[in-house]
């Protein structure tokens, strides 16, 4: 058997330096005629791992993290020449424990199925891999279209961007209109803080989702297709428009496909210029047409009236990767991971305060705790668990007692949070909630199209009152004056991001009203992040007088003599926080 090396060259992996990983064993290889096969692959999830080294020999599959240039040296020598794995280096293996199991093991693979595991830019691996076999079960299988959405619609598969409507329901409403020109549409404009679910399937695994579009519209007879995906995600598109040129070669893509008369589609993308509500499907449809993306009033949906007012399909790039799996396994295999109303597999980006951020795939059904804690390693630091923000800036934040709260729908809707795209942000007990609510409503205050009156400016008396409160200048009524404006935005605004740009807000105020009455009432903020509101004094006692923060304070608002107590002028204090964090004695006291 043939040892194989492989480098993880997804965003995060060259982010963290794989390419100069993937030059040096290359370099190691030709310079010492070595003898085995290097492969390039994507993310495989272990973000806070990279860069990510693969090797498979006879022995077994060993997958080493944080290889830079200087220890693929050291890998490449230890365990390709003279045959000794260098456990303390692996982090995951079918052979023994390894730190990273738990992590793999616990999930169950369906959208993520290949990424990580194959070259993405091959479209021989994909084939390997069962790519294109379900569409050619299609095809092969003379199966109608109808027994395809009926297929769609038995597995319980839901839209995985967010607003969870079933797929097979919308595809059923696109083939019932027998227009003669309709399109399919895959929404890959992610943009929530701290997401990147869609970015990571595009750069592992992007025939999956052009399969998934493909047998998308030969079920509702569409006639071309467009992928609609953010211009920061170069590689993705990179990856994209090789995949495409490689479909159209073996005839995926094109003219009369599976020579069946009349199945023609053209994929082609479209480059979004990073516009949040263009994730807003009309939104979307009107950017792809040139024009501003605005949303439109609905009725008449897409599957009516889309794109260039003909019936139209869309999707994200998580719903589109599901597809050719429910298609090849049976609908009854997909509907058997998840809840009674949530079926599936769902894809989660973990980021924030949290030991492994990454990506993970888990049956709907598994707690909040279980995703954090078991698969994501707990809290960094072993700080404590405060809350999540799940569903991006559209979302809300969920307090730690309600961590056992599964993953679906409805269970995370009736915390007042939203299932989103995937995006999951943990906090802990150093995160202020006032200020999580502001960052999140000025994310969307900004990304606002302005067409609503009641988005563009009620998210901006929002922000004004929060603003207000962090800056310890809040006044009574501002609590209620904000859940006013809230609901008044949520009830009068077009679109979802209007509908649910309140809801950081909302869920901060539900779950911790008492931050907000700390920084209302008393001026304090109890996580010691908001700067107008802290006080920096000196620990008499813990004061040996080395003068250090003495020399450090721009703006000299320190007094002392050496090896004497010092002094912090409150009235000259900018709370820059220098002396805080040049203290060696915790001298500096912070209140």
């Amino acid at each position: 058997m043939t040892t194989t090396v492989t480098v993880g060259l997804g965003s995060c992996g060259i982010a963290a330096g794989a390419h100069k990983t993937y030059e040096k064993i290359k370099a190691l290889k030709e310079t010492e005629n070595l003898s085995f096969d290097l492969k390039k692959t994507s993310c495989v999830g272990m973000c806070y791992r990279e860069p990510l080294v693969e090797i498979v020999d006879e022995t077994g599959t060993y997958l080493y993290g944080e290889v830079d240039a200087d220890r693929a040296v050291e890998v490449i020598e230890k365990h390709v020449n003279q045959h000794e794995p260098i456990r303390d280096y692996i982090v995951y293996t079918d052979l023994f424990h390894a730190p990273e199991n738990d992590f793999i093991g616990s999930q169950v693979k369906i959208v993520l199925r290949n990424c990580g595991y194959m070259d993405p830019e091959s479209i021989e691996e994909y084939e390997r891999r069962d790519g294109y076999q379900a569409i050619r079960k299609i095809v092969g299988g003379n199966i109608s279209r109808e027994a395809v959405i009926d297929t769609i619609l038995k597995s319980g598969l839901r839209g995985r961007g967010g607003g969870g409507f079933p797929t097979g329901m919308k595809w059923k409403f696109a083939h019932a209109n027998k227009s003669a020109e309709k399109y399919v549409i895959c929404n890959a404009d992610e943009g929530d803080p701290g997401a990147f679910m869609d970015r990571s399937v595009l750069e592992g695994d992007p025939h999956s989702v052009l399969e998934g579009m493909i047998i998308a519209a030969y079920a509702i007879e569409a006639t071309g297709g467009v992928i609609y995906c953010r211009a920061e995600y170069p590689l993705a598109i990179k990856r994209l428009n090789i995949a495409i040129a490689q479909a159209h070669e073996r005839g995926y893509l094109g003219k009369n496909i599976f020579g069946i008369e009349g199945f023609d589609l053209d994929i082609y993308i479209k480059e979004g210029a990073g516009a949040f509500v263009c994730g807003e499907e009309t939104a979307l449809i009107a950017s792809i047409e040139g024009e501003r993306g605005m949303p439109r009033k609905r009725p008449p949906f897409p599957a009516v009236s889309g794109l260039w007012k003909k019936p139209t399909n869309i999707n994200n790039v998580e719903t589109y990767a599901n597809i050719p799996w429910i298609v090849m396994n049976g609908a009854e295999a997909y509907a058997a991971y998840g809840t009674e109303k949530s079926k599936g597999t769902k894809v989660f980006a973990l980021a924030g305060k949290i030991k492994r951020s990454g990506l993970v795939e888990v049956p709907m059904g598994m707690t909040i705790r279980d995703v954090i804690f078991k698969l994501g390693g707990g809290i960094k630091n072993n700080k404590r668990f405060k809350a999540v923000q799940l569903g991006g800036p559209s979302g809300g934040c969920i307090p730690e007692y309600l961590a056992d709260t599964i993953v679906d729908y409805d269970s995370v809707n009736a915390t007042g949070a939203i299932m989103g795209s995937g995006g999951m942000v943990v906090m802990d007990e150093t995160t202020c909630m006032v200020d999580v609510a502001k960052f999140f409503l000025d994310f969307t205050r900004k990304e606002s199209c302005g067409k609503c009156t009641f988005c563009r400016m009620g998210t901006k008396r929002m922000l004004e009152i929060l603003n207000r409160i962090t800056n310890g200048q809040g006044k009574e009524g501002d609590l209620e004056k904000l859940e006013e404006l809230a609901y008044q935005i949520k009830n009068n605004s077009l679109c979802g991001l209007g509908q649910t740009a309140p809801n950081p807000v909302l869920t901060t105020l539900k779950y911790f009203r008492d931050e907000y009455e700390a920084h209302l009432i008393h001026k304090k903020c109890p996580a010691k992040k908001c700067r107008p509101l802290l006080t920096y004094s000196v620990d008499s006692e813990k004061c040996t007088g080395c003068m250090v923060c003495l020399k450090n304070c721009p703006v000299k608002a320190i007094t002392g003599e050496r090896k004497s107590p010092h002094f912090i002028h409150q009235e000259l204090c900018t709370r820059c926080g220098v002396c805080y964090s040049k203290c060696k004695f915790d001298a500096i006291l912070l209140s």
